[in-house]
């Protein structure tokens, strides 16, 4: 049985991840920090909520903690809690709005993935997806044609942007361990007010496909619904 971590679970794209990987067949470990809201939506799911505040180092160290004791290792860990931050006209930015988005978005990440490392470790096809964006794209953010140039997001993007860039450095240097980034796409969610046009089972194609691949699947890349992207 594969078992699976996720972070920011109670809604959206985490919970709606949980849903289909529980249709999969995965043990499904759904983190959040609100409790109420993971009680309610593991109980809903049939996953096993877990508290966590990604931006907490002794709160982060519980979970893993409790899921040893519990589960005693993982297979998959989704590192998908994300905040967006201000959006439109930078000039008011202040490094308290900085702190607060790379703080979920980045550290999070790194202390999450850090914490559950040993227990990913205990697994015969380890596998870590990152909830990335493609608003962290060089090319994508630069292509008129695309939803991402139009949006003015310094923290959400630089954040997204610094994520994919972890991913790689995580892929090359964690041995053993499989490592993507996941572009769900323009999804709608509370995160953009439900503005977005794909319905988040459209924006969870990607992070399941990355969660359920089989062993040997490759390292370091970037996935869409649609396919593999590029890095730039």
């Amino acid at each position: 049985m594969t078992i699976t971590f996720i972070t920011g679970a109670n809604k959206g794209l985490g919970r709606e991840t949980a849903r289909r990987l529980i249709e999969c067949g995965h043990t499904v470990l759904l983190g959040a920090r609100n409790r109420e809201q993971g009680e309610e939506a593991a109980a809903a799911l049939g996953a096993r909520y877990v508290p966590i505040d990604v931006t907490d180092d002794a709160s982060v160290a519980a979970a893993a903690a409790d899921v040893a004791e519990h589960e005693g290792r993982i297979d998959v860990l989704i590192n998908n809690a994300g905040v967006h931050g201000p959006v439109g006209d930078p000039s008011a930015l202040t490094a308290a709005d900085a702190r607060a988005v790379l703080d979920v978005n980045v550290i999070g990440v790194i202390r999450t993935t850090s914490a559950f490392l040993p227990l990913l470790r205990r697994s015969d096809d380890p596998v870590i997806v990152n909830v990335s964006s493609g608003m962290g794209s060089l090319a994508l953010t630069h292509d008129p044609a695309r939803a991402e140039s139009h949006v003015v997001a310094p923290l959400y993007t630089s954040s997204k942007a610094a994520l994919t860039m972890l991913t790689t450095q995580y892929a090359k240097g964690l041995k053993r361990i499989r490592v993507n980034a996941a572009d769900p796409g323009y999804t709608a969610t509370d995160l953009n007010g439900h503005s977005g046009p794909q319905t988040v089972t459209e924006g969870t194609d990607a992070i399941v496909a990355l969660a359920t691949e089989e062993p040997g699947a490759g390292t370091g890349r970037f996935v869409s619904r649609h396919g593999e992207i590029a890095w730039s």
